[in-house]
């Protein structure tokens, strides 16, 4: 992939900087694309993309210069370059969700997201890698193969949306979209030092959206500033008649609004912070993070939660069981990888074509989700793990009865080197155990990367707010991002 050569003067701020110097005319969308392709080339060997359309992305470029030039308003999103995490459809474009099972497979559809940043004027640049069906906590588990973070090519970039992160990291895009079903959107932008939004559950459609458990997942935003984020989340929110999920909660003028409130109540898990998991030097920048905010005058006070424990067990119970039903229409007879000497019977057929087309991570977790499912183990697993569910659920709720907020870690410790954790899946798993929670509960979470540690790394802090409450977590983030964030020595 060639770009034309554009002059270094781009660089890229805000979505208003930018839509600023487009009226102005010191810059063009064409100029913006060709700066997003170089870069893109620049970094291929982080692997972040999987598919770059560069003269579809040229020719919206073209497009949309053109309607500024002779006078027709300016959309929200107009020339903003956008990359998509290869689990959302695209109509006549290519979506494999990282998986052999899904090799040539073309999208007959948009997804209502895309959709919608189509219609505010944004400029899809490419879809890029992730864990296979957004499986993984460490975007190893790819059949395009492994995504390098950033900063540190030796480390993850996090999963399963480590390419979306790594995208957005190193200036190939403006911002990107990723999935969360466990903490796929926070976690990666806490080991790539960005900002990353899981929304309230239905509060952006997942029509379009390649289903892992569809009880969990929901998009996702990636960027690095909070108006920005902001913005995105406005034009994708709102209900969706192709989605029955998809809340007909009002949708707030979240970038309009950016104005916190003086003094906060601010809630967080003792027993997360004392957890022996957690690297001590992120436990004590998180408490004197908290003891900062006392001294400014919030309430800032500890919560007891018994079930820190239950959390992991429960989550991967439950996902599991809706992923071995959501992936069951994955057989190779309608769509997506057929063997070349396929078995004479059905049922070997089936075995064949799943045997070969899925990876090993996505296997184990449909065997283990069959098994939760299974005669005799439902009541014992499946039923418990939802009785847990509802538990946290009346919990939270408490919880946002006295509280603005809810602080924890993202992660147990910064971005970890490559084949850390693969042999010790346990390990691996028990990494979500700060993510998991607002999915479970269906709470809107967002990870902010205020701070860096000793080892050079960056990490962040994890923010929740009540269901639907996004207005006041971008609120706090903004302020948050604006003043305490740390400069790298």
């Amino acid at each position: 992939m060639k770009s034309k050569p554009v002059p270094d003067l781009f660089s890229y701020e805000s979505i208003a900087k930018y839509q600023t110097d487009l009226m102005n005319g010191s810059c063009t969308c064409v100029a913006a694309v060709h700066f997003y392709l170089d870069k893109i080339e620049q970094q291929a060997s982080l692997n972040a993309f999987v598919q770059v359309y560069a003269e579809e992305a040229l020719e919206r470029a073209r497009q949309l210069d053109a309607e500024r030039a002779s006078g027709h308003p300016m959309k929200p999103l107009h020339g903003v370059v956008i990359a998509l995490k290869d689990v959302l459809s695209y109509k006549d474009h290519p979506l494999t969700a990282a998986s052999n099972i899904l090799k040539g497979f073309t999208a007959i559809y948009t997804a209502t997201a895309v959709e919608k940043l189509l219609e505010a004027g944004a400029i899809i640049i490419g879809h890029t890698n992730c864990d296979e069906f957004a499986m993984g906590s460490t975007n190893e588990h790819s059949a395009y193969g492994k995504v390098l973070n950033g900063i540190d090519n030796t480390k993850v970039p996090g999963g399963s949306s480590g390419g979306s992160a790594v995208a957005v990291q190193t200036d190939c895009c403006m911002l990107s979209l990723g999935s969360d079903t466990g903490g796929s959107v926070r976690q990666p932008a806490d080991f790539c030092g960005i900002i990353g939004l899981k929304p309230t559950y239905g509060r952006i459609s997942r029509y379009g959206l390649i289903a892992y458990a569809s009880s969990f997942d929901q998009i996702g935003i990636f960027g690095k500033n909070i108006p920005d984020v902001a913005l995105l989340l406005e034009i994708i929110s709102g209900p969706d008649g192709f989605d029955s999920t998809a809340s007909k909660e009002p949708v707030e003028s979240y970038s309009k609004s950016l104005t916190p409130k003086d003094k906060l109540r601010i809630a967080y898990f003792k027993e997360a912070l004392e957890s022996p998991s957690l690297d001590p030097e992120i436990a004590s920048t998180l408490q004197n993070f908290m003891e900062k905010l006392r001294k400014e005058g919030h309430i800032v006070q500890p919560v007891d939660f018994e079930y820190l424990d239950y959390i992991v067990p429960t989550y991967y119970i439950l996902t599991t069981a809706e992923a071995s039903s959501n992936l069951s229409r994955f057989d190779g007879v309608r769509f997506g990888y057929r063997p070349v000497d396929k078995k004479p019977d059905l049922h070997s057929f089936y075995c064949q074509t799943r045997s070969e087309g899925f990876g090993w991570e996505v296997k184990k977790r449909i065997m283990l989700g069959s098994f939760v499912l299974s005669s005799g183990y439902y009541d014992a697993y499946f039923t418990k793990a939802q009785q847990v569910r509802k538990l946290l659920v009346d919990k939270t709720n408490l919880i946002f009865n006295n509280f603005d907020l809810l602080l924890l870690p993202n992660a147990p410790t910064t971005a970890f080197s490559f084949g850390e954790k693969s042999n010790d899946p346990i390990s691996m798993y028990l990494a979500d155990i700060f993510t998991v929670f607002s999915n479970l509960t269906g709470v809107p979470g967002i990870s902010l990367p205020l701070f860096w540690h000793s080892n050079g790394l960056p990490f962040g802090i994890q923010a929740m707010t009540n269901r639907f409450s996004e207005l006041s977590l971008l609120q706090v983030s903004n302020h948050w991002m604006l003043h305490y964030r740390e400069e790298k020595n």
